[in-house]
């Protein structure tokens, strides 16, 4: 038998084995709490893993089947998700805001025979006629639902079964899949990520990220359906520490919640980080338990947030596919930087032709890792799209970034979502830091419209501060000496809040399908020039 040192043993990485591995060492150690609900040991969360395994086995669920796992936040889907990886099945999770069309594709792609789903979620079934091959709904709460075409079995009807699951029929790898993870899809169909437990072990655990330890405490406030809920979670299971899972973020709701779980760690999207740094200030502010925050992207003003809340700020780059190839060191003072390579990976920025792009100048970011199985191994049913991501062995992100002489990235866009300009690349993200950066701001979006001319116009979508007024004059003039002269926005609409998708990320496909409404304000019809 030969063995790989780049590849840990099952038992640091492999949730049954790992799971068990954590029980016996410390049972009474605290690994879960939730708002407002119950709290488990790892001996507790063995247990009702355990018992749930052995319910899903009992109704067929058997290694290496897909199932998918429709839930809120809460003690359920975290005991149904370990129960289907203890069996060695394939745990697939999926967006509760998902409905019509988009679950119809998710459902079918996934291959997916059994879902486990919250009550209020399953008729939803009935709204759609293509589910794959779903033939049984676990229900989840609530009275029982009639679905038509699918046996519904309710989970408090599982919890009268009794035994033990089975031994795996051959040991569970970490090269083997863990989940299907489900990207948002605004570029086409939802693709469905397959990564094995090398990837989640990878992605946080302790050579890629030595600030985790088992004497920390993750606030969990993304959903498990998402990259940011799932692989925090499980890291946390990897590196020894415990988690506090509330069902999502709450700008009013989260010292409260970081204080009454005494979470040392917490992720936030930078919209989050805003409504946590717009807060009037507080004498007490820094009187928390919290000590570690990742930041994504970066806020303007990272020294004063953490002299504020007394916190080390990190940033890393990260998506689905990825392990966090990138990664910063403490409160980085490189203004939007979003940190460096981190060991065991490989990254270039290229061009359309993967030919590396100079120091300084924006290309695609494409990586490889060291270690086998730590990204993505593909595309679920989706071999065209898995063949164009990895192709000349590369994964190509479809992200792009510029990085300087000294190895500090700096994230300049999605692919989909950059802005031509008279000749000119326009950066959204860049745009939008400078929009951010005015103290009336809460929230901004920048996209390309249509130009009367050719190429685009910028436009900017902002939420002002609530009881703060935003006039478009004074934020153009506020950007002037701040940006390039063809990146200030001709357009500027204000609302009271962008759209968002469950994951508190911005909306950008509806906010292009509005486009220019009536109440959008226009800089050249205002008659305001800019000099170059």
């Amino acid at each position: 038998m030969t063995t790989d040192p780049r590849i840990p043993p099952r038992d640091r990485l492999v949730l049954r084995y790992l799971l068990e591995r954590r029980a016996s060492e410390d049972p009474d150690k605290v690994f879960v709490i939730f708002d407002g609900g119950p709290t488990w040991t790892r001996a507790e969360l063995l247990q009702n893993v355990r018992q749930t395994a052995a319910s899903l086995e009992s109704i067929g669920v058997r290694q290496g089947d897909n199932v998918v796992c429709w839930l809120p936040n809460g003690p359920d889907v975290l005991r149904f998700w370990f129960a289907i990886n203890y069996l060695g099945a394939v745990f697939v999770p999926i967006n509760t805001a998902y409905r019509g069309g988009v679950l119809s594709h998710v459902l079918t792609n996934s291959d997916a025979e059994i879902v486990v789903a919250d009550a209020e979620l399953l008729p939803r079934l009935n709204e759609i006629d293509e589910r794959g091959r779903i033939r049984l709904a676990v229900q989840v709460g609530g009275d029982r639902t009639t679905i038509g075409g699918i046996t519904i079995v309710t989970a408090d009807e599982l919890a009268d079964v009794g035994g033990e699951p089975s031994e795996p029929i051959t040991p569970i790898e970490p090269w083997h899949t863990q989940a299907i993870l489900y990207t948002s899809g605004t570029t086409g169909p939802s693709k469905g990520v397959l990564s094995s437990y090398m990837q989640a072990y990878a992605m946080f655990g302790p050579e890629t990220m030595p600030i985790m330890t088992a004497d920390d405490r993750f606030l969990i406030n993304m959903p498990a359906f998402h990259v940011g809920g799932a692989t925090l979670l499980y890291a946390m299971l990897i590196n020894g520490g415990s988690v506090a899972v509330v069902d999502r973020f709450s700008g009013e709701r989260f010292w409260s919640q970081i204080r009454d779980t005494h979470s040392t760690m917490v992720f936030l999207l930078g919209v989050m980080a805003n409504f946590v740094d717009r807060r009037p200030p507080r004498d007490d502010d820094a009187d928390n338990p919290l000590t570690k925050v990742f930041i994504v992207p970066l806020l303007d003003d990272i020294a004063a947030f953490s002299a504020r809340f007394g916190v080390d700020v990190y940033t890393i780059y990260n998506m689905t596919e990825l392990s966090a190839p990138i990664i910063s060191g403490p409160n980085p003072t490189q203004h939007g930087t979003c940190g460096k390579a981190r060991p065991g990976v490989e990254i270039r920025l290229v061009d359309d032709a993967d030919r590396e792009v100079p120091i300084g100048e924006v290309g695609e970011i494409i990586i490889r890792t060291d270690a086998p199985w730590a990204m993505n191994h593909g595309y679920f049913q989706m071999p065209e799209a898995t063949a164009k991501a990895w192709r000349n062995g590369w994964f190509h992100t479809g992200d792009t970034a510029r990085r300087d002489a000294e190895g500090n990235y700096y994230f300049a866009d999605r692919l989909k979502d950059a802005i031509r300009r008279r000749g000119e690349n326009i950066s959204s993200m860049e745009v939008e830091a400078e929009i951010m950066a005015h103290p009336h701001v809460r929230e901004a979006a920048v996209i390309a419209v249509a130009s009367e001319i050719s190429e685009d116009e910028v436009m900017a979508v902002v939420a002002p501060v609530p009881g703060t007024t935003l006039d478009p004059v004074a934020l153009i003039r506020f950007l002037e000496p701040r940006m390039a002269y063809y990146m200030i926005p001709r357009y500027i609409r204000l609302v009271d809040e962008l759209p968002k998708t469950p994951t508190a990320k911005i909306q950008k496909t509806s906010l292009r399908e509005w486009g220019i409404t009536p109440d959008t304000w226009d800089r050249e019809a205002a008659g305001i020039k800019i000099a170059r």
